[in-house]
């Protein structure tokens, strides 16, 4: 079980590492449409639209991610104050109960759509746009997809009682600075 967690840790730290550079690449691409606008009043569409393709792919691609993180939004109020027990059925329950359900049902309710502009090779409506807007579109299954694959791995880890290999790190980090 230890290695099927590892190796889905290892695939969404992967996906994380990947989402730092869609993000630089993203503020390098708003600054070029910034320049070349208004500095050389040459606007780009293509440009512009890959702004928003790399947006769409570092919220989508990086959700797995952030949770492997702990970077997801929990309520601690309650949390903080129960048992490990008690935090585990939660996890569990939430996994169970509202993850992999909506990850699940966005997966099948989105496959069709996914798949019909992979079969007319979607592209922007825009003359000078990027003609790969089925590709964009494929992000709406990569999310659910990753989000399954790391709820497993969450799920597991509520059993195992095993640390997220970046909270081991980070653990490990913390207690140099303080010791």
């Amino acid at each position: 079980m230890s290695q099927l967690i590892s190796l889905i840790d290892r695939f969404t730290s992967a996906t994380g590492r990947i989402t730092r550079w869609l993000s630089l690449f993203m503020v390098l691409a708003t600054c070029s449409v910034v320049v070349l606008r208004y500095l050389f009043d040459m606007p780009s569409i293509a440009l512009q639209e890959s702004i928003m393709y790399l947006h769409a792919s570092l919220f989508m691609v990086g959700a797995a991610y952030t949770w492997q993180q702990g970077g997801h939004v929990r309520v601690d109020v309650f949390y903080r104050g129960w048992t490990e027990e008690r935090r585990r059925w939660i996890e569990r329950l939430g996994i169970l109960l509202l993850v992999l359900p909506t990850s699940l049902f966005l997966l099948w309710a989105s496959w069709e759509y996914v798949g019909n502009a992979w079969a007319i090779r979607e592209r922007s409506q825009e003359a000078a746009g990027l003609p790969f807007i089925y590709l964009l579109k494929t992000l709406i299954v990569i999310l659910p997809a990753t989000l399954i694959l790391q709820a497993i791995a969450e799920l597991l880890r509520t059993f195992t009682g095993l640390k997220a290999d970046s909270d081991i790190t980070n653990d490990s980090s913390e207690a140099n600075h303080h010791g």
